[in-house]
């Protein structure tokens, strides 16, 4: 039975991020612009205060989170009782 010998210095997350990104700069993903469904042509984000606990896209948020949203979503969470009376 044969042994490696040679040892593999581990590399830490931010390195092995690193060297991926490098790699394959098509598969970076930024940070989305909204929560929840993707903006439509021409709308700007609207943000809301949340007045519950809400899991979206299996990111918790906690009442008094401020969120930026679509404004076709903020109108059904606002219909849901989900947005805060300011």
């Amino acid at each position: 039975m044969a042994t490696n010998t040679i040892t593999k210095k581990p590399a830490t997350a931010a390195e092995e991020i690193a060297e991926s990104v490098e790699a394959h700069p098509e598969r970076a993903r930024r940070a989305p612009d909204v929560v929840g469904p993707p903006l439509g042509a021409d709308q700007k984000p609207v943000t809301v205060t949340l007045s519950h606990h809400l899991r979206i896209n299996g990111t918790d948020y906690t009442p008094g989170a401020e969120i930026p949203v679509s404004p076709d979503y903020a109108r059904r969470l606002r219909g849901q009782g989900f947005v805060a009376r300011t």
